[in-house]
């Protein structure tokens, strides 16, 4: 599902480069579910967001689905990540003008579904908020906010979410429900699940943790959770 090969990316401070990544390589097969680890300014959120075809890397490839998402033009990976991926953040991201059923209809409408008030009301009753579906995201905790957010990314069924810090703003218990529910709609739906979190205790809930150092992979071991 997803094939990363030798990223490294680099920025330029004033005349000298700064490596953030390194070589990073390993391949994700589809229905995984894998954390990224490591301290902050490892080098996480940037390997996301190549991973995801938000940047694009100094050196290397990314192979999403069998798709090389550097030889795209933004069109066409804005277009790639529509219809095959869906992103859950830290800051939760939702529109607060809409409430948790309008913000989940959002994607759907604008692919012209046809069915999106009633997708919009499965996803949100499975997230366990049947009941919040006219609220108002000021209306709703941290983590009933992060379910909206979870269920508007399920929304498209892509085949991959990424999830950059999700329970960062969640206190631990709440945090460890979220992950808990990015587990069960891993299973039930079979999209891959790549989430990047610098607490390893979240972390080992993933069936597989790959864990950075300074732009580096120190560590690709499989968990004790799901098979990926």
């Amino acid at each position: 599902m997803l094939e990363a090969r030798n990223l490294t990316k680099e920025y330029r401070v004033g005349d000298r480069p700064l490596t953030v990544l390194r070589d990073v390589s390993f391949t994700i097969p589809q229905g995984a579910f894998v954390a990224i680890i490591g301290p902050s300014g490892s080098g996480k959120t940037t390997l996301l967001g190549l991973l995801a075809g938000l940047d694009t890397p100094s050196r290397g490839t990314v192979l999403l689905d069998g798709a090389d998402i550097g030889t795209m033009d933004e069109d066409r990976r804005a277009r790639l990540r529509g219809e095959k991926v869906g992103f859950v953040f830290q800051s939760f991201q939702l529109i607060p003008t809409l409430t948790a059923i309008e913000n989940v209809q959002v994607p759907l409408e604008l692919r012209g579904s046809a069915h999106a008030a009633g997708r919009a009301r499965e996803l949100l009753t499975r997230v366990g908020l049947g009941d919040r579906l006219d609220h108002f995201p000021t209306e709703l905790s941290g983590g009933e906010q992060q379910r909206v957010a979870i269920a508007r990314a399920f929304s498209n069924e892509p085949r991959i979410l990424f999830a950059d810090e999700p329970t960062g703003n969640l206190d631990s218990d709440t945090g460890q429900r979220i992950v808990e529910l990015l587990e069960q709609l891993n299973r039930e739906s079979g999209a891959t699940v790549v989430l990047v979190t610098h607490d390893p205790a979240l972390a080992a809930r993933a069936g597989r943790t790959i864990r950075l150092s300074d732009g580096v992979v120190v560590e690709d071991r499989v968990t004790a959770g799901n098979a990926g």
